[in-house]
């Protein structure tokens, strides 16, 4: 059994290891600037889990706070957008995306942003198992979304 742990991201000494992450787990890779900036704007939000005893990253999760119309109600309101969430191919199945997805849930709770939202991939199976389970439902498909063409399905959740 793998033994990690989640905390927050240190811009000075995570920037290279998530960029890393990023490059390796997902087709969609952000300047380091962009990290930064969300980072910088709300850093409860930014999250990774670290292998305890190597210092490893194995993920991370970047979550910032919009404003915009409610999928549950009337008006504007803050909203929590799931920016990003990755783990390692050999960390996966240790629950490090849920506990993730949980820091993100608990600080934007701190906030006062009672919905959230991510983009997901049509094709990825394993994430859209995840978000279902923690209470995600799919709100609607964005087509060609990503940079080669495939979908987005948005999903909203209540936290």
């Amino acid at each position: 059994m793998t033994n990690y742990k989640i905390r927050r991201f240190n811009p000075e000494t995570d920037i290279e290891a998530v960029q890393l992450v990023n490059s390796i787990c997902l087709p969609e890779n952000y300047p380091r600037f962009f990290f930064l900036e969300i980072a910088n704007k709300f850093p409860e939000g930014f999250n990774v889990a670290e292998l305890e005893g190597f210092g490893d990253i194995a993920g991370y999760e970047m979550t910032r706070i919009e404003r915009g119309l409610s999928n549950y109600g009337f008006g504007i309101c803050k909203k929590g957008h799931i920016i990003s969430i990755a783990v390692m191919d050999k960390y996966r199945r240790l629950k490090i995306a849920e506990k993730l997805m949980d820091a993100a849930h608990k600080a934007l709770r701190l906030r006062d942003v009672r919905e959230v939202y991510l983009e997901v991939r049509e094709s990825n199976q394993a994430a859209l198992n995840l978000y279902q389970k923690l209470g995600y439902q799919q709100h609607k498909i964005s087509k060609h979304y990503y940079t080669d063409g495939e979908s987005a399905i948005i999903m909203i959740s209540k936290i």
